[in-house]
């Protein structure tokens, strides 16, 4: 674990959005379910829904049309899950959503170094865009790059690529934080450091155990990494 981030390490901060600023599962799993029930399938449980969650709404609704996470349905039945899908969920993305305990102080504190804040999340870029005003948050962040905004997504380096090219900072020195593999992945890829958060719908200690998904910094919540950013001792 890197214990040498601190605040002359990092200049922007990129988060994801579902499962690590935002608890959005009771909807993201009712948006599926409407959808099975359109298509005359039985619903699936949160939980499993929640597997299925990280790679963006295209991908949610093949595995939840094929109740399973390797799952591609045909072209047809996809086409109409993901208009049923996306029909339900623009209309219904913050009935159970919430913004995680701690978030939105944390965030504060973040902003009031001076220093951009972006979202990158794999939710499309509009879906995005909307629950964080919906959620009272859109305020805090400079950038918000959905999955669909660029050709590639997490856990491919390019959208943390374009994140550092656009606020003016070198990769090194843009933070990623979030819940999942992709997180990590993408950080290690663009060459970010990352800091993975415990609260979120993988299990990131498993993810520690792993060199290749292994964040920098772990925390249990966002305060937490502002902590650690002001105490950690200067790099070299």
């Amino acid at each position: 674990m890197n214990t040498t981030l601190n605040w002359d390490d990092i200049h922007a901060i990129a988060f994801d959005l579902d499962g690590t600023l935002v608890d959005s599962l009771a909807d993201l799993a009712a948006a599926a379910n409407a959808m099975r029930q359109q298509l005359n399938l039985p619903p699936l449980p949160d939980a499993v829904v929640a597997s299925y969650v990280g790679d963006g709404v295209a991908t949610l609704v093949h595995r939840s049309l094929c109740n399973a996470r390797d799952g591609r349905a045909d072209e047809a039945l996809w086409q109409q899950g993901f208009m049923a899908f996306m029909q339900y969920y623009r209309a219904h993305l913050s009935v159970h959503t919430r913004t995680y305990s701690g978030v939105e102080g944390a965030l504060k504190l973040f902003r009031a170094q001076q220093k951009p804040l972006a979202v990158v999340t794999n939710k499309n870029e509009i879906l995005a865009a909307e629950l964080l005003q919906q959620l009272g948050l859109d305020g805090y962040f400079s950038l918000i790059l959905g999955g669909d905004t660029l050709p590639e997504k997490k856990p491919a380096a390019l959208p943390l690529l374009h994140c550092a090219e656009v606020l003016g900072v070198a990769p090194a020195h843009l933070l990623m934080v979030g819940d999942s593999a992709n997180d990590i992945l993408a950080a290690r890829a663009a060459g970010c450091p990352s800091a993975g958060v415990r609260w979120g719908y993988a299990d990131m200690d498993a993810l520690q155990t792993d060199e290749a998904t292994r964040a920098d910094v772990v925390v249990d919540d966002l305060g937490e990494l502002y902590d650690r950013l002001q105490s950690a001792p200067a790099a070299g």
